[in-house]
């Protein structure tokens, strides 16, 4: 099968949602690509990026060698022409390009900041995370807003469900300064809470009992740097793990500190934790309010009760997440509204 025909095939299967009286008008745009050496992996495999494309803004591509002719309603094809200059604009900077990374760009392509998201703007370069193992963008302009308050603020609150990277972009922009000498120390913690169930005694010392809790956090770490680096780095203790309880009694300094589902930690805990806040340090805590699991159901969030204190103070940022900034599968944003829904 040709690579047009498999492309006319994928499409025919999932319909192109009809254009709005709004866009009752046909448009058409071309652009021209002069850094052919990247169209490969502009297109996909099969043409499966013109193809999600077309899919989710209900529009025809037709590539033909570097030009590119794009059909349907005014206001689809002006975004699907943004999202393609801006999928290109990855590439020539060597960043990732996938489903999920175009996805969030389509999602990104009703805001009028998008060129200034993936290329920068007047107020300076793009905003990114260089790691050693990737880069990481935005990917929604709540990303955006959070990535420029973690080189801002001192504090930093970053609330919000599941799946919006809330603790995946700390930690990578935690391993960058890091990694540049900014901070000395990367010390990450989170509340050693069962989710709703109750896993009895764990064998073995205190790193073994406390790491199913941490894992989601190795896994954003061996994400950003290599695993060698983040074993040599734990050893020489550069990187710190442990749950918050370690955290009594203790003054951090020179250090990057991320509290992950801090919506599990009690009144007490929070206000311990926050006073341990030191010079040329930077904080970061994040939770979803609404998945509280503290034993008990009866004891008030500790990240509830900063919050409701801390907004407005100089130095403390409250970034708030939405389902609409859900970027791993699609399905993860409809599946967290739906819950959402049936709670309200």
């Amino acid at each position: 099968m040709s690579r047009k025909s498999s492309r006319r095939a994928s499409r025919a299967d999932t319909a192109p949602p009809q254009a709005s009286n709004d866009s009752a008008h046909r448009a058409r745009a071309e652009i021209t690509f002069d850094e052919e050496m990247v169209l490969g992996a502009l297109f996909g495999e099969f043409d499966a990026n013109l193809v999600q494309l077309e899919n989710r803004l209900g529009v025809f591509i037709a590539a033909r060698g570097n030009k590119v002719q794009i059909e349907g309603g005014e206001d689809e094809v002006a975004r699907a022409r943004e999202v393609l200059k801006a999928m290109h604009e990855k590439l020539l900077t060597g960043q990732e390009l996938d489903a999920g990374a175009i996805e969030a760009l389509i999602a990104m392509s009703n805001e009028p900041t998008l060129e200034g998201i993936v290329t920068g703007d007047s107020k300076g370069p793009p905003i990114m995370i260089r790691t050693r193992r990737k880069t990481i963008v935005p990917r929604s302009n709540t990303q955006v807003d959070y990535m420029r308050a973690l080189v801002r603020d001192d504090i930093i609150f970053a609330l919000g469900p599941a799946g919006t990277g809330k603790t995946y972009v700390a930690v990578a922009q935690a391993v960058a300064q890091l990694i540049t000498g900014s901070v000395q120390r990367l010390i990450l913690s989170r509340p050693a809470v069962e989710a709703g169930e109750r896993i009895g005694f764990l064998p073995g010392d205190m790193k073994e009992k406390v790491d199913p809790y941490l894992r989601p956090i190795y896994d954003a770490l061996y994400d950003c740097m290599p695993p060698e680096q983040v074993e040599r780095r734990i050893a020489s203790g550069e990187i710190e793990i442990a749950p918050i309880a370690f955290m009594r009694g203790r003054t951090l300094a020179d250090a990057f500190v991320i509290l992950d589902e801090a919506q599990n930690t009690t009144r007490e805990q929070m206000k311990m934790f926050l006073t341990r806040f030191g010079q040329n340090s930077r904080m970061v805590i994040c939770g979803d309010p609404k998945q509280v699991d503290i034993p008990g159901g009866h004891t008030a969030s500790g990240l509830h009760d900063a919050v409701a204190r801390l907004e407005g103070v100089e130095g403390v940022n409250i970034t708030r997440f939405t389902t609409g900034d859900v970027v791993r599968h699609p399905i993860v944003g409809r599946i967290v509204e739906a819950y959402e829904g049936k709670d309200a």
